[in-house]
């Protein structure tokens, strides 16, 4: 009989290094503290130097392992070069969190093509190169944990508003890309999850949260918009050993927004 490991085995990092995309602020660089409190080594990425910089000071600071990069996700070439530049860094790619978004709200009949296209190639187009790049490295080392950061947005629609057509599409179209990658991947050891969160301030979100809180507040089971680090704790179970047997999966942190 196999022995079980001790819980602080299954949730240490140690050793492990993880590239997290928009990584320098907001709910990306929530995710990417709680990877080096586990014990990983980091690659940040952002679009922006005055992003980034701060970010990377502030980690290393705090005695973290952790690396900078400007990228952006759409892009094939930078994100190569960011998969190329955490190997000879690192060593190695052991888990991605694909965190970069953006939104663009506006009715669908009057929404610019190219605001939509911005939309799916940041969110969809740019999480499924990442993985792919990632992905290559992952499969010569038959191990890698690849988070997509999803959101509610790509589960149900809102009568009221925000209306973000591109948004909601791109996020959906991310959970059927987990589900498809982790099903191809497996059997080589990849594990591929999403998470999909609901309110949390953001830069991104606090437009929305304008239109959406009171909605929250008065049908939600935990009626509140998202706490920072209660989405911390999800992703570093994702990327640890103590969800080794998951994969394929869609993690709701929405304080039951979807149920009610």
């Amino acid at each position: 009989m196999i022995p079980m490991r001790p819980l602080t085995d299954l949730f240490d990092l140690t050793g492990r290094v993880a590239i997290v995309t928009g990584g320098s602020r907001g709910l990306g660089e929530e995710m990417a503290e709680g990877l080096a409190e586990a014990g990983a080594s980091l690659m940040l990425c952002a679009r922006r130097e005055q992003w980034l910089t701060p970010t990377l000071e502030s980690f290393r600071g705090r005695g973290f392992r952790v690396e900078g990069a400007i990228c952006d996700v759409s892009q094939a070439e930078q994100v190569w070069a960011v998969v190329d530049k955490t190997v000879s860094v690192f060593g190695k790619v052991d888990i991605l969190i694909n965190n970069a978004g953006i939104s663009w709200g506006e009715e669908p009949e009057t929404m610019a093509l190219d605001k939509w296209q911005r939309v799916i190639d940041t969110n969809l187009t740019g999480a499924f190169l990442f993985s792919q790049a990632a992905g290559r490295e992952m499969l010569k080392r038959k191990y890698g944990r690849i988070i997509n950061i999803a959101s509610i947005a790509g589960l149900h629609a809102s009568v009221h508003g925000a209306h973000y057509a591109g948004y909601a599409a791109s996020k959906a179209g991310l959970m059927g890309l987990t589900r498809e990658l982790a099903a191809t991947w497996g059997p080589s050891g990849i594990r591929v999850n999403a998470i999909a969160p609901g309110f949390f301030h953001s830069r991104l979100a606090d437009a929305a949260i304008e239109l959406t809180e009171p909605g929250i507040k008065a049908n939600c089971p935990i009626p509140r918009v998202g706490a920072p680090g209660e989405l911390k704790g999800v992703a570093v179970f994702l990327a640890a050993d103590a969800s080794n047997y998951i994969t394929g999966q869609t993690i709701v942190v929405d304080g039951g927004r979807t149920i009610a």
